[in-house]
């Protein structure tokens, strides 16, 4: 069992910055990729950013990239997700995901592809 905790959330003026943090427990020996999500009220779930176990493979939405960078610390079992240039349109409950791979090098953008999910953390920019 996989258990991803966020945290970081907040409120934010536009051009703003945040970073989000995700701990996940019980991932000994596991190599997990790990996958950022977002949902706005009244929208599907999407993909936001995507990172391999190795930390060397990482995959952004359009929507955020070059805004939001996604890193990770083994050692400490935590992904972050850097989010500068904050927008109105970027307000949502932000999820962490963990899915098991193959290689060290491999990530996953389709929600399918995950198997652990955390709570969420809101973030709201204001204009």
């Amino acid at each position: 069992q996989v258990q991803p905790v966020e945290s970081g959330g907040g409120l934010v003026q536009a051009g703003g910055s945040l970073r989000l943090s995700c701990a996940a427990s019980g991932r000994t020996g596991r190599k997990d990729a790990m996958g950022w999500f977002r949902q706005a009220p009244g929208k599907e779930r999407e993909f936001v950013a995507a990172i391999s176990w190795s930390g060397g493979s990482t995959s952004y939405a359009n929507s955020v990239k070059g805004r939001f960078t996604i890193s990770r610390d083994n050692a400490k079992n935590t992904v972050y997700l850097q989010m500068n240039s904050l927008k109105p349109e970027d307000t949502a409950v932000y999820y962490c995901a963990a899915g098991g791979t193959l290689f060290s090098s491999q990530y996953y953008t389709r929600i399918d592809d995950y198997t652990y999910w955390g709570q969420g953390t809101q973030v709201t920019v204001s204009s």
